[in-house]
C-alpha cells in the first residue's frame, strides 16, 4: 500500500463532523485510489478495524453506497464494490459529455471572480500533476478542480452526480490519465476550460468542456481496452 492509499484509507479522528459522512468519504477514497478495487468483497470486521470505527457506524455508511450504486449486494454475502461493464462506462462517459459542460457554464453565471481565480491556481496544480504526478495524484487533483468548479456552479445535484459518475470509472481513469499521450493532450483541454472561463465564455467553455470528456471517454475505453 503506497502512502497516498494509507492516508485514504486509515484510522478516522472522531471529530465533530457526523462519522458515517467521513466513512463514507474514506471508502470513496479508496475506491478512487483502487485500494478497493470492483468486485473486492467488504468484510465488516476488517474495515471496522481499518477504519477505527462500530460497526454501526460503519453499516449506516455502507447502506448509503449502496443505495448510491457504489455497492452492490453479493446474493445475502455482504456487499462488493461495483463493477461497471464497457456498456455502462461508454453511457456514463455520454452522461458527463452533457453534464459537464452544463456545470461549467453554471460556473461562468455564478461564481465571483475570487473563485476564477482560485479555479486558475488549481488548473495550475492540475497541470504539474499530468506533467510529473502519479495517476493518483492525477486524479486526486483532478477531483480537487472539478470540486471548485461544481460549487462555483451552486448545483449541488449535478455534483453529486458527476462525483458517482467518475467513482464508478475510476479504475478506467486511473490507467488513462499515466498514458503519455493523454497527459499532454489533457493540459490543453483543461487550459482551454479554464481560459473560455477567465473570459466568461459560455459557448467556449461549453465546447471546451464537451472535447475534454470526449477525449477522456476515448482513452479510457481504449485503456479498458488494454
Amino acid at each position: 500500500m503506497n502512502t497516498t492509499e494509507r492516508e485514504a484509507f486509515g484510522p478516522l479522528k472522531q471529530e465533530s463532523a457526523p462519522l458515517r459522512n467521513k466513512i463514507i468519504q474514506s471508502l470513496r477514497r479508496a475506491i478512487e485510489t483502487g485500494f478497493l478495487e470492483p468486485g473486492t468483497r467488504l468484510v465488516e470486521k476488517d474495515l471496522c478495524q481499518q477504519l477505527n470505527v462500530s460497526r454501526t457506524s460503519l453499516r449506516e455508511a455502507l447502506r448509503q453506497l449502496q443505495a448510491e450504486g457504489i455497492l452492490t449486494d453479493l446474493n445475502g454475502r455482504g456487499l462488493a464494490v461495483v463493477t461497471v461493464t464497457p456498456a455502462d462506462a461508454e453511457n456514463i462517459y455520454r452522461i458527463r459529455g452533457v453534464l459537464e459542460p452544463l456545470i461549467v457554464e453554471q460556473f461562468i453565471e455564478n461564481a465571483p471572480d475570487s473563485e476564477v481565480t482560485a479555479l486558475k491556481a488549481q488548473s495550475e496544480k492540475l497541470t504539474a500533476a499530468y506533467r510529473s504526478g502519479t495517476a493518483e495524484e492525477i486524479v486526486a487533483t483532478k477531483r480537487d478542480f472539478y470540486d471548485l468548479i461544481c460549487t462555483g456552479a451552486r448545483n449541488p445535484i449535478a455534483f453529486d452526480l458527476l462525483k458517482k459518475l467518475t467513482l464508478l470509472t475510476s479504475p478506467l481513469r486511473r490507467r488513462s490519465v499515466v498514458r503519455p499521450e493523454r497527459r499532454k493532450q489533457s493540459i490543453t483541454e483543461i487550459q482551454r476550460i479554464v481560459g473560455a472561463i477567465s473570459e466568461r465564455d459560455k459557448s467556449a467553455a461549453h465546447a471546451a468542456a464537451e472535447t475534454h470528456v470526449a477525449n477522456s471517454a476515448r482513452s479510457a475505453l481504449h485503456a479498458s481496452d488494454g
